[in-house]
């Protein structure tokens, strides 16, 4: 039997419901490509066929999904509040792979790079998820243990049968926003200063250095398929922003991880706008 192409292996990775077992299967996915490289006529084939949305993405029972304005408020100044915190950033986390594993396996067509970055993306996200859930755990929780809301998922649905639309407004738009929330919630815990919490820095800072080029990532390839179909990638973004209801994006921004993660001064200079 032939090996199972590695964009259909991504595909039964986003099936699986288990965090542990989607983890694993991602980061094995990741090792096995790289120990013997894909060839990049052997990335591009097609492989998207019907029926194959089933399933997609496989989440565990728990957490409990809740629309994002009924997710309790999470003070870092109690133990609990401090675990709920951690909670919603390892949710993030869960999303995320499953986020980077449907840009991998959904979207024919694309340049053998594009399906390089965003497996490595998907692994790394599998790394920060099994950073976070280390630390949730020590602290006495696990995932599943709050609430949590749909948000990233909400947007990949949104943009399933567009691959421009899906790197504008989950990569460079959703995901962006971890770039201005995270050293926000690092000083938050930076006033709590107990041991955890300075654990959680730490991770966090892997998080922000890592994300910063999946958002490069989304921003690159943004702007080749906009090339690619002779649009204004500034004026397309508006387009694309409203067509999809996208969350206002609002202040304070991370500018400087903006600029790192690829985004133009034009595009900075909207924000500030």
């Amino acid at each position: 039997m032939l090996p199972l192409h590695p964009r259909l292996r991504a595909l039964e990775a986003l099936r699986l419901p288990d965090p542990a077992d989607k983890v694993a299967a991602t980061r094995a996915l990741a090792a096995g490509v790289a120990a013997g490289p894909v060839q990049d006529e052997a990335w591009c084939r097609k492989v998207r066929a019907a029926g194959d949305d089933a399933d997609v993405p496989g989440r565990p029972a728990r957490p409990v999904r809740v629309p994002a304005k009924e997710v309790p408020a999470r003070s870092p100044f109690t133990d609990e509040g401090r675990a709920a915190l951690i909670h919603s950033i390892c949710h993030i986390e869960f999303n995320a792979i499953n986020l980077a594993l449907d840009a991998l396996w959904r979207f024919d067509g694309m340049p053998a790079g594009y399906y390089r970055d965003w497996l490595r993306v998907a692994d790394e996200e599998a790394l920060h998820f099994t950073l976070i859930h280390g630390h949730l755990q020590r602290m006495g929780w696990r995932y599943g243990d709050f609430p949590g809301h749909d948000g990233l998922w909400s947007m990949c649905e949104k943009t399933k049968d567009d691959a421009t639309a899906r790197m504008a407004l989950v990569p460079r738009t959703l995901e962006a926003r971890g770039l201005d929330a995270t050293p926000l919630i690092q000083a938050k815990l930076r006033r709590v200063d107990t041991p955890d919490a300075r654990e959680a820095i730490g991770i966090l800072d892997v998080i922000l250095r890592d994300e910063v080029g999946h958002v490069a990532v989304g921003n690159r390839w943004y702007r080749w398929l906009c090339e690619r179909q002779g649009l204004d990638p500034l004026a397309h973004y508006r387009v694309l922003y409203r067509r999809h209801e996208a969350p206002r994006l609002r202040p304070p921004f991370n500018l400087e991880a903006r600029s790192r993660a690829g985004f133009t001064d034009d595009e900075l200079r909207a924000l500030s706008g």
